[in-house]
This record gives structure tokens, sequence and C-alpha cells, in this order.
């Protein structure tokens, strides 16, 4: 199975989202699994050519799972309909600057940057923008980094200034988001190609800076 079969085997679980369904195509789900699993190893081998900070990352360890965690959610379907990844140095993003690679119909994209820090790793961005403005507002007009990304995804922003900050502050727009995340989408045509991995990992070259600026802000 390639990158065009998950896609068929995820358009088929979104119609059919539940537990009995899925135990019935389960062997199907291994084969989609597997061969994600294949894609993430074709990618890290690409993506440790210009970060070798993920040199000693498992790639077939990388993926997330696809059962949901229904305990405090109203929307109760038991399982994902996309399949994720996440790369950074110490696994899969968790409070550090990393990659993001996501796989389903009508909403592929590959994602870099750091997803709702805490409150400390926040103040730490926050301050290195505040200090440092210049060296983001670089990164963001590299010509390779403008040519993949649009700027910061605005889905996790305050409305007014962050505390400590005015509201006229010259960099206003950058402090206020909470997420520091860049995305770049794909068609479902695009994802089926089967160079795919290697433009994800061009997409993944050009947000590296940005990593690299998140990273000394948080050392």
């Amino acid at each position: 199975m390639d990158l065009n079969g998950i896609l068929r085997f995820l358009a088929a679980l979104k119609r059919n989202n539940n537990r009995e369904w899925f135990e019935k195509n389960k062997a199907i789900y291994l084969e989609a699994k597997n061969a994600f699993d294949d894609f993430l190893e074709l990618f890290h081998r690409e993506v440790v050519k210009f970060d070798p900070r993920l040199a000693g990352l498992n790639p077939r360890k990388q993926a997330f799972r696809i059962y949901r965690d229904v305990r405090f959610s109203k929307d109760k379907r038991p399982y994902k309909v996309n399949m994720g990844a996440g790369f950074s140095p110490g696994g899969k993003m968790e409070q550090e600057p990393g990659y993001y690679l996501h796989v389903e119909p009508g909403n592929c994209f590959v994602a870099a940057g750091i997803y709702m820090p805490d409150s400390g790793n926040l103040a730490k961005i926050r301050q290195e923008i505040d200090y440092n403005p210049e060296k983001l507002k670089k990164v963001m007009a590299g010509r390779s980094f403008k040519k993949c990304f649009a700027g910061f995804d605005d889905f996790d922003k305050v409305k007014t200034a962050p505390k400590g900050y005015p509201k006229d502050h010259p960099q206003i727009d950058l402090l206020k988001h909470k997420s520091f995340i860049v995305s770049h989408a794909f068609t479902d045509a695009e994802v089926k190609k089967p160079t795919h991995f290697k433009k994800v990992a061009e997409v993944c070259r050009a947000a590296k800076p940005l990593n690299d600026y998140l990273n000394e802000a948080l050392a």
C-alpha cells in the first residue's frame, strides 16, 4: 500500500467511524499504518540531511495513535480520520520545535514550529521576539520560507496584548501568538506522487531557520 491507499482507507474510516467496522477492517488498517511508517522512514532519511538533531529518532515510532481519547469529549467517534507524526529531538514535538506531518483526505499538510508551549516556554519565546525581532523577521522574509509559508497560523492568539506587553508594542501581532506554527498544505494529488516525501522534506528545510530561532529562545 502507498499514500494513495492510505487516503482511501481514511476516507472509508470517516464514513464508518465505529468499532465494529474497524475491527472487520483491522488488517487493512495495519497495512495502511505500515505504509505510513514506510513513508516516515523515507522522510526521515531526507530530513536528517539538514537537521541532524533528529538522527537518533526511530521514524517508525513517530506516528500518533489513531485511537481518539473520548473521555472528556462530546465527540465520541473512536478513531481519528487522519494519520499524523511528529519529529523533534525529544520525540513528538513535546514542548520543543519540530515538524508535523498530516495525511487526511482533503486536508494534507506539513507544519513546523512549536505547538502550545507551556507558560514558561511561551514567556521565553515572547521575550526573544521582544529583544530580537529582526532575526525572526529575516527568517520569515527568506525566499524559501515565503515560498512555503504565509506566516504563523492564526488559530491560537490572544485577543489583546499578552500580559506584560503594551497594546502598541511594535511586535504586537507576533507577541499575540500562543503557538508558533507555520503550515503548508498539499492536494491529495500531490500526496499520491511517489516522491512526495522529498517535497515534504523540502518544506521542512524551509522551516528549519524558524525552528532554530525558537530553539535559541528556549535555550
